[in-house]
């Protein structure tokens, strides 16, 4: 049986998640079936860049085969260092890759800490400012006049470096402290959503300030370096930025495509420059957008950054390598993860016995093999669909219903309105390999 030594808030988070449909925010390392062997090199990268280092990491899979999963996962195992995350989708219309400036704002709307899911960067710059202070006050006696004063060179200390590009942030910053020590809260409020990119802030927060304008494409890559000092002045171990589903770029027009592959090349140029000493940078996409020409290989420098060996068994791929694969769900990987989450479920009801004996490892893969065949026999794009119904559908009668056994009271049924159209293609494309030639119709 898997050990489910995780708290009731872990349990209850991702028995809502699986029963929804979605991937679970946390407590993913119960769930991790097949990512062991990443972990050492992924242990290792996270660690040198706790000491200063940067890496940037690029995860390929099919759909299904857990990118999103091994993304969360891997934030999951960086919060336990004291990373703060922040998980990005590309898209054309919301975040567009080309447009750093979007970017970086979603990195700050979407920045979570150990303590903080979500929107924590008000507490992470007012935890900087706390700690500068203590500093300050840590180097010696000094009066309430000269505090201010040496809290100011403290902070323009820490920033010489981010001010040399994005003088910007620390001028914001200071004047941020300055309000709120003033307690001029709107201002400050105003300033603090202006270090986060945010456009339209007023003109009187940044004249306050001593800035003007909004937020460019050049001027985030600075503000990301300011963050970047932020988070490790407050003691935390660095970022880890995560660009998921980056295979959108294939579907964008060819001038947004050509720009976006290029500031992707610019970042990891950026990264492997030493710019960015603290940051993660983890990408997500499918192999059709590492191999194809509306993808990756467009850009001959970037596809070179990513050039990796696949042509070997999967067996001896190296999970150090600038691009990683992921294998994806094999008939006994997913028996073994639905046997997890029944587990999971199990320990934190009432009926834990009857659980076990009537959603035993027999029925788990009999309902696997059922939900592949619904999508055409492909187990890699089952386990979604699989873990809903699993929960949603079984677990969750057999737990309110004392009577019910699945083995006689369910029959599995997918419609086409809870799918998505990789899954619904799947189901399509089954339905057609398994018509004979006497059903279809000549229309004669």
């Amino acid at each position: 049986m898997t050990d489910v030594a995780i708290s009731p808030r872990r349990r209850r988070e991702i028995i809502d998640a699986l029963r929804r449909g979605t991937v679970p925010q946390q407590g993913l390392e119960v769930m991790a079936v097949g990512l062991g062997s990443f972990r050492p090199a992924i242990d290792e990268e996270l660690s040198a860049v706790k000491q200063g280092a940067a890496q940037f990491k690029a995860v390929r899979g099919e759909y299904g085969s857990g990118k999103t999963f091994f993304s969360r996962w891997l934030t999951e195992l960086a919060k336990k260092m004291n990373f703060a995350t922040a998980e990005i989708q590309i898209s054309d219309t919301e975040t567009p890759l080309y447009k750093l400036e979007k970017v970086y704002r979603r990195v700050v709307e979407n920045l979570s800490t150990p303590t903080v899911a979500g929107g924590a960067f008000g507490d992470v710059v007012d935890g900087w400012l706390y700690v500068l202070g203590q500093d300050v006050q840590a180097a010696g006696k000094t009066d309430t006049a000269d505090l201010e004063g040496r809290t100011d060179e403290l902070l323009e200390k820490r920033l010489a470096a981010v001010s040399k590009e994005a003088p910007a942030f620390a001028m914001a910053l200071r004047a941020y402290r300055q309000m709120s020590a003033a307690g001029k809260n709107v201002e400050a409020d105003a300033l603090l959503a202006w270090l986060g990119g945010q456009p339209h802030v007023s003109a009187s927060a940044r004249r306050a300030a001593g800035v003007r304008g909004e937020l460019d494409h050049f001027g985030a890559l600075g503000f990301l370096q300011g963050l970047l000092t932020v988070l490790r002045d407050s003691d935390y171990a660095g970022l880890v930025l995560v660009l998921d589903e980056v295979e959108t770029l294939q579907r964008m027009r060819s001038d947004v495509r050509e720009k976006s592959l290029n500031a992707l090349r610019q970042l990891m140029d950026e990264v492997d420059s030493g710019r960015y000493p603290g940051l993660y940078l983890l990408m997500t996409g499918t192999p059709a957008f590492y191999d194809g020409q509306q993808g990756v290989q467009r850009l001959a420098p970037l596809a070179q950054r990513l050039q990796t060996d696949f042509a070997t068994d999967a067996r001896f791929d190296n999970p150090r390598a600038a691009q990683i694969r992921l294998q994806g769900f094999t008939p006994d990987s997913l028996v073994e993860l639905g046997s997890r989450v029944r587990d999971i479920y199990a320990v934190g009801t009432g009926s834990f016995d009857r659980i076990h004996s009537v959603v035993d490892d027999a029925y788990v893969a009999d309902l696997a093999r059922a939900v592949a065949g619904e999508l055409g026999g492909r187990t890699g794009v089952a386990p979604r669909v699989f873990l809903k119904k699993l929960v949603a559908d079984v677990l969750d009668r057999v737990d309110q219903f004392p009577d019910f056994d699945p083995r006689h009271h369910y029959e599995l049924t997918l419609s086409v309105s809870e799918l998505t159209d990789v899954e619904r293609e799947a189901q399509t494309r089954g339905d057609l390999r398994a018509a004979s030639v006497d059903d279809i119709d000549l229309g004669l």
